[in-house]
């Protein structure tokens, strides 16, 4: 396929991107899973059996180039991202941290019609079509490549460890990934209000360790869910607070297992203020492991000449 790259610093998103709007969440909440709304308060942690392992499950996605794949004389081009991106497994037990699992892949994503694969001095970029000529379908289709690749560290993590007694954190939405077993979703940054407001006070309430009540909450899929306050938080109401998922198949009792453990594990590993502009919830194995996953994806510099280079010889 003829293409040509687009000069715009991939880094600042598309030359054609428009702003997009939050809305607030529509999500159907549950609030009586573990207590009737009117007995909301914090739940402070309780000592619990610990899993004999902790599994950390991250990713990492970059542009490397924008491209514009041409059909031809008389029609227009057709808009592509070139990315790279990776995903990993951090296992962490009485004995340390390994990293067990690393996969990293490169890809072009377009809705043109005679788009092909990518060949680089630098490496390959596999064809990935989306439906939509927008970057909007450009950086879902990337983003589901992401969670396929997550998904695929996550289970040769498990069958490497061989051990039912584990937990595993994915870092993000549980979405697409709640058949798990024993996985929970850990969410750092809040862009919508699920609770009533009186309820949202109960979190900016939570003492480090505390957490809110389980409560239930669907919009196009179903979960459990609840919010932590890690240690090291401080300032403003929900400074190190967290959401954290799990999957709706599970009884309530087995949900409020999870929500006990997740008070136990996950604030153990909270990262502090001058190691990481994130703290606390930016939990130490993930900051590892992004670190990690941003080195495997190779130098951008280089790859983008590769990309230049690719596109000038057709």
């Amino acid at each position: 396929m003829r293409f040509s790259v687009d000069a715009w610093d991939p880094g600042y998103g598309t030359s054609t991107e428009d702003d997009a709007a939050r809305t607030k969440s529509s999500a159907r909440v549950e609030l009586d899973v573990e207590r009737d709304p009117g007995d909301w308060k914090p739940i402070e942690p309780r000592p619990v059996a610990l899993p004999s392992a902790v599994l950390f499950v991250d990713g990492v996605r970059r542009i490397d180039a924008q491209l514009w794949v041409h059909a031809g004389a008389g029609t227009s081009a057709s808009l592509a991202i070139c990315a790279s991106y990776a995903a990993g497994v951090v296992c962490c037990t009485a004995n340390g941290a390994t990293v067990p699992t690393v996969a990293v892949r490169r890809g072009v994503f377009t809705a043109a019609d005679d788009a092909s694969p990518v060949t680089t001095n630098a490496g390959t970029y596999a064809l990935y079509k989306v439906k939509q000529d927008d970057p909007d379908a450009l950086s879902l289709g990337l983003q589901r490549q992401l969670a396929d690749v997550e998904l695929e560290a996550a289970r040769r993590a498990r069958e490497s460890l061989d051990d039912d007694q584990d937990l595993l954190v994915l870092d993000g939405p549980l979405k697409g990934r709640q058949h798990l077993p024993r996985a929970i979703g850990f969410i750092k940054t809040h862009r919508a209000e699920y609770l009533p407001a009186q309820l949202n006070g109960v979190v900016a309430r939570l003492d480090p360790a505390h957490r809110s009540p389980v409560f239930r909450m669907g919009t196009s899929w179903d979960r459990y869910a609840w919010y932590l306050r890690l240690p090291g938080g401080a300032g403003a109401p929900w400074a190190g607070v967290v959401r954290v998922e799990c999957a709706s198949d599970l009884t309530a009792s087995e949900a409020v297992a999870l929500a006990n453990l997740s008070q136990e594990t996950l604030c153990r590993y909270a990262s502090v203020e001058f190691k990481d502009s994130r703290a606390p919830q930016n939990l130490f194995p993930i900051a590892g492991l992004e670190r990690a996953l941003r080195r495997r994806l190779g130098d951008p510099a280089l790859l983008y000449r590769a990309l230049r280079t690719a596109a000038s010889a057709r």
